[in-house]
């Protein structure tokens, strides 16, 4: 599903990403570990062409990452959640959803904002598979962060992706938020076979949520295994600058209290306007 080799990015003089190998099976819950500037940001961003890699090989869902003209229909496979929700506040909370249409509804709807029956049934399954049923027809700025966290993963889904990308989903949130923001994202994705990468600060979370936990340190791949196969001397690592065992390495009661560690279809039916 996702198979990276040798993939390096620059920014001026700072080596970003130093030759990172990854792969990830369809279905999989990848969790990316790694200190602020260790280069999890840049790795995701690569995976959907927001930023470009200067050397090496990426395939997403079938589709070679690398070049050009395969933009569009990478975008339309892969999904992104991010750190700070990025829902439009005055929109209702459906309509926001609605919006992981867009790619996929011809250019005249994308335009006058009018979605099929189809595409409103799924934004509406969406929100019942991370429990805002009943805040469908609310502004989204009625919400709390946590809950906007979750129209973000309702628009994502309701894209229909094969790959979902998120960047430290849960890393503005309180510990318990969190927590339940992962396991709504986590057992959405499992259900639907959607492939997750996701990047966290949080050790507890990797270890709870992940399927598998890929270490980044200096640009550079340092640990690649199971979450219970995760030992202090990996951790390390992984967090060059704290001592293992110590209390700054970031569990979600640290992130909570003083935020993330370093934070830098069927066919065609008449159309209708939805609130």
């Amino acid at each position: 599903m996702i198979r990276l080799r040798g993939v390096t990015k620059r920014y001026g003089t700072n080596q970003v990403l130093r030759g990172v190998d990854l792969d990830a099976e369809p279905g999989e819950f990848l969790v990316v570990l790694g200190q602020s500037g260790a280069g999890k940001s840049t790795l995701l961003r690569c995976m959907n062409r927001l930023a470009c890699a200067d050397e090496g090989e990426i395939q997403v869902a079938g589709i070679d990452a690398a070049v050009d003209r395969d933009t569009r229909a990478l975008r339309r496979q892969v999904a992104m959640i991010f750190q700070h929700h990025d829902v439009v506040p005055r929109l209702s909370v459906v309509r926001n959803v609605l919006t992981g249409r867009l790619g996929v509804v011809p250019v005249w709807s994308s335009i006058l904002q009018l979605f099929t029956r189809a595409d409103v049934a799924l934004a509406h399954a969406c929100l019942a598979r991370v429990g805002l049923t009943q805040k469908a027809q609310a502004r989204t700025d009625s919400l709390s962060g946590g809950q906007r966290q979750r129209v973000g993963i309702a628009r994502a889904l309701a894209q229909t992706p094969r790959v979902i990308l998120a960047d430290e989903p849960v890393a503005s949130l309180d510990p318990k938020t969190a927590r339940l923001v992962m396991r709504y994202l986590h057992d959405a994705t499992r259900e639907l076979g959607i492939t997750v990468v996701c990047n966290l600060h949080q050790v507890d979370y990797a270890r709870e949520f992940a399927d598998r936990i890929v270490g980044l340190a200096h640009g550079r791949v340092v640990y690649d295994g199971a979450p219970d196969a995760l030992r202090e001397d990996d951790l390390a690592r992984i967090y060059p600058d704290i001592e293992p065992g110590n209390e700054a390495v970031p569990t979600d009661e640290a992130v909570g209290r003083h935020g993330a560690i370093g934070c830098s279809a069927e066919s065609f039916q008449p159309t209708h306007k939805v609130a």
